[in-house]
């Protein structure tokens, strides 16, 4: 049997007119702070964003955003928090204490559940925090989510260069639209500079080479960002939310 939760799901998505999907192959590369800062940049730039956490079992784009705890507005449907000039979306809407020890069919059925129940409206941009690795539910959501365009987040550490090519790959072969891979936590010199500007580290310049795809720009290592979890307007003033923000041109 069909579930009729996924015919609902396009028309959920019918008002928004990018959908932007950030992941990177594997946890721990900055994922999650480079989708909240993101979506907090294109919404300080003038666009209607949404930013939906699809990181399940580690999600923290509430703690980015600051936002308050408290259930969802319902009306036909879940209604999301605005934060920040942003359309907030995540399972941590529900009870941000409890982890969401979910295997198997729970996965599938978690993910469908969030998609089909969010009303987003009119947007310019839905940016989603995609699930980490390469698994069940990172799978799902690229299914479920035909027309999301990726952004790809590497590292220039050389044993993420492997993860991410594989996500590379496998985006490819899914056919799916790939808009570059971003640079993050770069030690490279002059950290101020803007993303377009810095240099990119081999390893991240050899497989947006193999894969075809450009570079969209590099992103520092700030120790400055922790103070401003939970206030994004101070995150966009660091070196790190200045160099996102210097990413918007080359994704538009």
């Amino acid at each position: 049997m069909i579930d009729p939760r996924l015919a609902v799901i396009e028309p959920r998505l019918s008002q928004v007119g990018r959908i932007l999907a950030v992941t990177g192959g594997k946890g721990g590369i900055g994922k999650s702070l480079v989708s909240s800062t993101l979506a907090v940049a294109l919404a300080a730039a003038g666009q209607r964003t949404g930013l939906l956490d699809l990181d399940f079992t580690g999600p923290c784009d509430h703690l980015v955003l600051g936002a308050e705890e408290g259930f969802p507005e319902e009306d036909f449907g879940i209604l999301p928090q605005q934060v920040a000039g942003v359309l907030f979306m995540s399972m941590t809407a529900f009870d941000s204490q409890a982890p969401a020890p979910l295997r198997g069919p729970d996965v599938s059925n978690a993910l469908i559940e969030l998609l089909a129940i969010t009303r987003w409206g009119e947007l310019d941009t839905l940016v989603i925090d995609m699930p980490p690795g390469l698994g069940d539910m990172a799978l799902d959501a690229v299914h479920l989510l035909p027309r999301a365009e990726y952004i790809v987040v590497a590292s220039p550490a050389r044993l993420v260069a492997e993860t991410v090519r594989r996500s590379l790959r496998l985006l490819q072969r899914l056919d799916r639209q790939i808009v570059g891979v971003v640079e993050n936590m770069s030690t490279a010199p002059d950290p101020t500079s803007p993303a377009s500007d810095r240099t990119v580290a081999d390893p991240v310049q050899t497989l947006a080479q193999e894969a075809g795809v450009p570079v969209l720009g590099s992103l520092p290592r700030d120790d400055g960002v922790e103070a401003t979890i939970g206030q994004p307007a101070q995150l966009l003033e660091t070196s790190f939310g200045r160099a996102v923000s210097a990413l918007i041109p080359r994704i538009s």
